[in-house]
């Protein structure tokens, strides 16, 4: 008599392979090489917001669990488990920065998935130009290839904690210097 197959399978293995991380760790997603399983229908919109099948996943834990196995490959966003790997979707970046913080002569940028990342030499802040309004689009990196979107109101916080050098405002954090624009 064989014994089923008792692996997890879909969201139930990415939930499995989340777990792994103990408290707010990262399982290694980095590591694992799974066969590439197709997509599931999960999308993370432009606003932060993560949707399955059409619906919000209300669950704030969930979605949390679920950012702790993303990963961006050549092809596309994946949640990553040992045994799978599923494309998603992201509309802009996988991540928002909704807040920040100074500490001492460093920015502290926590995410909307609970992420706090210090801007840096490894973690830059980025302002790029958003080709369609000519906007500024404020990213931060996270983890791994992974930013975060500098929401609107957090960007405003920098730029009136900016100060003005070589008619640009910048601000400065991990002994790094990142422009935030031209001085109007």
């Amino acid at each position: 008599m064989t014994e089923p197959d008792e692996t997890p399978k879909g969201l139930n293995a990415v939930a499995e392979a989340a777990k792994q991380a103990p408290g707010r760790g990262l399982p290694p997603v980095h590591l694992w090489n799974p066969a590439h399983c197709g997509e599931i229908d999960i999308v993370i919109r432009r606003d932060g917001v993560w949707m399955h099948e059409g619906s919000p996943i209300g669950r704030e834990a969930l979605v949390r669990l679920f950012s702790t196995v993303l990963r961006l490959d050549p092809d596309g966003y994946h949640l990553v488990t040992p045994v799978e790997k599923m494309k998603i979707e992201v509309e802009d970046l996988p991540f928002r920065a909704v807040a920040v913080r100074r500490e001492g002569e460093d920015l502290i940028f926590t995410t909307d998935v609970g992420d706090e990342v210090r801007a840096g030499a490894d973690d830059p802040l980025v302002v790029d130009e958003d080709p369609e309004t000519g906007e500024p689009a404020p990213r931060v990196h996270v983890r791994r290839d992974l930013w975060a979107r500098i929401t609107r109101a957090v960007f405003y916080e920098l730029v009136e904690a900016a100060e003005e050098a070589d008619g640009r405002l910048v601000v400065r954090s991990g002994g790094q210097v990142f422009p935030l624009g031209a001085v109007a």
